[in-house]
């Protein structure tokens, strides 16, 4: 492994770490994977997430999704990771946890506001929701790439929640703190009157995002 791929492991070990200390996700709950070049580095199936070490990161070819380290169990949602990026061949990260509001959310008819202040609208735009498919099915592996090739943060209906990012994983971990936030605060404000978001101002955030 190059020195490139060793601090990506490290990297994706550390984040994991992170994700379940704040409550993102259970114990054997939730993936995190990084693009290597045709290499998609990713967490494996059925070890504690708060304990990982960077030789338990499997490694999958992305073009042929061929395990490369068939010592390691892949995730069962591998392939939803993968087809992220072949879909998607700008994107760098991919995180999926289940954090409790935004899981709420992923069972709600409402949807997540993310107008209510301006780093959630930046950070995320418009979080869609994916219709329901079995955790590890390929129609959810299709379902997911299909919405998260224009979007960077994704509801997966009665299930949890999805984030990309083209720049980095700590991105994508930033999007789904932020995502999780907005949940919280969709909720707790449903009694307040709020001043969200202008469309003007959500026109020069989208402006902002894109430069």
């Amino acid at each position: 492994m190059s020195e490139e791929g060793k601090r990506a492991e490290k990297e994706i070990v550390d984040t994991m770490r992170r994700v379940y200390e704040r409550g993102l996700t259970t114990s054997l709950g939730g993936n995190i994977s990084m693009r290597l070049g045709s290499v998609m580095l990713i967490t494996p199936s059925s070890l504690d997430k708060a304990s990982l070490g960077d030789e338990d990161i499997a490694k999958v070819d992305i073009e042929s999704g061929k395990n490369l380290t068939p010592c390691l169990k892949l995730s069962i949602e591998s392939e939803m990771h993968r087809l992220i990026y072949l879909k998607r061949p700008t994107c760098k990260a991919v995180i999926h946890a289940h954090p409790v509001f935004s899981s709420l959310f992923s069972a709600s008819e409402e949807e997540i506001r993310t107008d209510i202040i301006a780093e959630s609208y930046y950070q995320l735009g418009r979080v869609v929701k994916t219709p329901y498919a079995i955790m590890g099915s390929r129609e959810l592996a299709e379902k997911v790439s299909d919405d998260a090739f224009s979007c960077c943060a994704v509801l997966l209906e009665r299930h949890g929640a999805l984030t990309v990012s083209d720049k980095s994983l700590l991105e994508a971990l930033e999007r789904l703190e932020c995502l999780e936030n907005a949940a919280r605060m969709s909720l707790l404000s449903r009694d307040m009157k709020l001043n969200c978001l202008s469309e003007n101002e959500k026109y020069e955030l989208d402006l902002l995002r894109k430069k």
